[in-house]
Order: C-alpha cells, then structure tokens, then sequence
C-alpha cells in the first residue's frame, strides 16, 4: 500500500537540512531504485523553486511499504529526524488515485 509521510521542518532548519541531505536521498534513492517512490519533495518557505536562505518548511514523501508500521519505522529512521530537522512527521496511508 502507498503510504504519505509529510514533516514539519523546525525553526531555521536550512543549516541541519542542507548537512543531512545527502543522506536523506540516498534513502530516496534506494526506494526509487525499488520502484517504491511516487514523489518527494520539500515545500519551500517562500513561493519560489529556489528559496535560497529562506529555506523549507518540510517534506513530502509518498512511497509503497508493506504496513503502516513499515513506514513509520522507515520515516522514525530518516537523518532529518536523526539531525533535528523535523519538529513532527505524519505518516499515513494513501490512496493512489490519479494520474
């Protein structure tokens, strides 16, 4: 089942972001490269493609696990929670409608 994973970003997040990022889409990477991504992304903090110092807000992912559990256990498992990125995650299932 697909599985929405959206996360709130703490206060002035850019430094602690930008240090773990590699990290964090090598994890991206590995479920694409397993054809278990959908989409992925963070929500910049201005209306903008490049935020620049204004930074993110959080992220979106919506990828296909086997359980609830399973993507809990794989979002508590992120390095952005690991280096104090986000301040909450929700995970929740996702219904795949369109396109």
């Amino acid at each position: 089942m697909w599985y929405m994973i959206s996360s709130q970003d703490v206060e002035n997040s850019l430094e602690q972001r930008m240090a773990a990022r590699p990290a964090h889409l090598a994890r991206l990477q590995a479920l694409s490269d397993e054809g278990r991504l959908k989409i992925a992304g963070p929500h910049p903090a201005i209306d903008s493609q490049t935020p620049g110092d204004a930074g993110f807000t959080g992220s979106l992912v919506v990828a296909e696990f086997d359980s609830l559990e399973a993507a809990q256990a794989w979002a508590d498992a992120d390095p952005y929670v690991a280096a104090g990125v986000y301040a909450s995650v929700v995970v929740k299932p996702f219904l795949y409608v369109l396109p």
